[in-house]
């Protein structure tokens, strides 16, 4: 990562990323002169090692004080400014120039003890400090092996229903073991972390996939939302049934197959994607989003998620940044389809950074499959001039 400043200082100072290799006192050796630079009110961390984040939390929050909040999670890859990558660890600062942030622990995820979450999150309903910062957003991250992301997501959405939230589920690579969490250098298990953060910049929610429903309308008979099991669909066992739909034989499912055709579920006019995570073993189908009886669902048939990533970034103004949270089984579609290179450059271009999810957290929903952003702009006073100039602008790199 370098950091270049245009010979003109800097009236404003955009969110700074970056990504660095080694152990968790090397990243925080190296990060730490930018950071400082940066002057941050939030800094995210995406560790592709889950047994570091506790100490690279740790570390960064030790040295930057508590006027800044630190959060970190650990993922299944990241990305900054280009490809995938297993190995760097991502940072995203969010310099106190432009943004106010506060955060709390939702804790005991399978106890599900909701009126607790609710009464974590009231005080996030202002964030004090940011009367000068009119756009607010909020970020979910989330102990991807608790099979509760639901239900908090949900929660969130009830407390604070004005409030753009974004997120995604820490990950564990592709060994879908333990997940870690970490807020000031605290590290909780089985619990997810709620940031509402508030800027002057302006922000811009994206949601993509890559899929189209299609074929026949299939029933949801028999299931087990609470571990995410379908057993029936259309009153036959669903893996069977799964299988004649997509016309495989049963033996061939494979979770290249299940990337390749999720389960789409329709609500309100909008769809959903529903990941597979494999055979139950007892002619079901686990999943990794819950379902309920009687839910309505088709076949997603997939299409270039380059073609649909571009589409999409290539037509919204220049963006300072763009957060990201982006499934580890598109990640795994762009290499089955030998598209890493292009999304590689679609990253870059329009400054894309984050981490490969085990799901994505928006508007209430917990999904899969689906690359879920926030793009950040320039606040207008500081946006580039009319003429083509830069202005003050700070690139990244």
């Amino acid at each position: 990562m370098h950091a270049e400043m245009s010979a003109k200082a800097p009236s404003f100072a955009p969110p700074l990323t970056l990504a660095l290799t080694g152990g968790p006192q090397e990243v925080v050796t190296a990060a730490l002169p930018a950071l400082q630079s940066c002057a941050p009110a939030l800094v995210l961390i995406f560790c592709p090692r889950g047994s570091e984040v506790r100490a690279l939390c740790a570390g960064i929050s030790d040295l930057l004080g508590t006027q800044c909040l630190v959060l970190a999670c650990s993922s299944a890859g990241g990305f900054a400014y280009g490809g995938y990558d297993d190995e760097k660890t991502v940072l995203i600062a969010f310099p106190a120039r432009h943004f106010r942030a506060g955060a709390v622990w939702l804790e005991n995820l399978t106890q599900t003890p909701v009126m607790e979450w609710m009464r974590a999150l009231r005080p996030l309903e202002r964030l004090e400090g940011a009367e000068a910062f009119p756009n607010h957003f909020g970020v979910l991250l989330i102990d991807g092996a608790s099979g509760h992301e639901e239900l908090v997501t949900a929660t969130c959405e009830a407390v604070i229903p004005s409030l753009m939230v974004v997120g995604g589920s820490a990950a564990d690579g592709l060994r879908f073991g333990r997940t870690h969490l970490a807020l000031q250098g605290e590290e909780r298990q089985v619990a997810a972390v709620f940031c509402r953060i508030a800027t002057d910049f302006a922000i811009e929610e994206i949601i993509l996939d890559h899929f189209t429903p299609e074929g026949d309308k299939i029933v949801v008979t028999d299931a087990d939302p609470e571990n995410r099991i379908l057993r029936e669909l259309n009153a036959e066992p669903a893996a069977f049934e799964y299988a004649r739909l997509i016309g495989v034989a049963p033996e061939a499912l494979s979770p290249a197959v299940f990337a390749a055709h999720p389960l789409i579920e329709t609500q309100g006019g909008r769809h959903f994607v529903r990941a597979i995570r494999g055979r139950d073993g007892a002619g079901g189908l686990s999943l990794m989003s819950a379902i309920e009886t009687g839910a309505i669902l088709g076949i997603g048939r997939a299409e270039s998620l380059a073609e649909r990533l571009a589409a999409r970034l290539d037509a919204m103004p220049a963006a300072e940044m763009v957060l990201g949270f982006d499934c580890v089984l598109r990640r795994l579609a762009v290499e089955q389809a030998g598209e890493e290179g292009r999304v590689a450059d679609l990253y870059a271009r329009h400054r894309v950074a984050g981490f490969s999810t085990y799901g994505e957290q928006h508007g209430g929903f917990h999904v899969n499959q689906t690359f879920v952003g926030l793009a950040f702009r320039a606040p207008a006073r500081h946006a580039p001039s009319q003429d083509g100039g830069d202005g003050d602008a700070w690139q990244h790199h």
